[in-house]
C-alpha cells in the first residue's frame, strides 16, 4: 500500500499539487480499501478492514519510512506566523554586554 501511495505521492508533487498530511491519509485508506476489495476475504478479514486508520502517529513514520519532506502540516504546526517570527529576528540583537556561546549565555546581572 505504502508503495502505491508514493507513486501517487511522487505524480502528485511532480505536478506541482500541495498535498497536506490529511489528503495523503485519505488517500492512504482508499488505498488500502482498494487492496482489500481485490483480495478473496475471509470472516476474519472484516476486522483488518477498520484497522487501518492512516492515523498521525502512522503518518510520521511513514514520512520518516520515505523521506517526504515537502508536506503541509495542519494544525499547530501550520499555525507558526513566519513572518512575526523573522521580524523578532531582525529586531533582535544582543546587547555588547552580553554574550551567546556553546557553554551559555553569559551577561549583566540586573
Amino acid at each position: 500500500m505504502e508503495k502505491l501511495l508514493m507513486v501517487w505521492v511522487t505524480e502528485k508533487q511532480l505536478k506541482g499539487d500541495t498535498l497536506t498530511q490529511g489528503i495523503m491519509c485519505e488517500k492512504a485508506r482508499t488505498i488500502y480499501g482498494d487492496l482489500l476489495n481485490q483480495t478473496p476475504r475471509t470472516s476474519t478479514d472484516e476486522a483488518s478492514e477498520a484497522s487501518f486508520k492512516a492515523s498521525r502517529g502512522w503518518f510520521d513514520n511513514f514520512r520518516k519510512r520515505t523521506t517526504i519532506h515537502s508536506v503541509v502540516r495542519h494544525g499547530e504546526a501550520a499555525s507558526s506566523d513566519v513572518k512575526a517570527a523573522e521580524d523578532y529576528l531582525k529586531t533582535f540583537s544582543p546587547s555588547k554586554s552580553s554574550t551567546v556561546t556553546k557553554q551559555g549565555f553569559s551577561g549583566r546581572r540586573c
